[in-house]
């Protein structure tokens, strides 16, 4: 089974080794036919404490890390 990739932007990196992703999905309403949007945040394990504050990463699910954390930093999108 493929592991999921998801894409959004770090809005935390206060953390060691660890990022926060702001991760934004779009989706049409079904009722109102309006496109409505959803956020969500996820920790993310940086092990080199690379990224920074409003970076926009590519994320994928992985075994759990710690408590929070069960995805992995892919890398920047270009």
């Amino acid at each position: 089974m493929p592991k999921k990739i998801l894409q959004g932007v770090v809005v935390s990196d206060v953390n060691d080794k660890t990022i926060v992703v702001n991760v934004e999905r779009r989706f049409k309403h079904p009722l109102v036919q309006k496109i409505i949007r959803r956020s969500k945040k996820y920790h993310a394990h940086d092990e080199k404490n690379e990224y920074k504050v409003g970076d926009q990463v590519n994320i994928e699910e992985c075994r759990p890390i710690s408590k929070k954390k069960t995805w992995r930093v892919i890398g920047v999108v270009s």
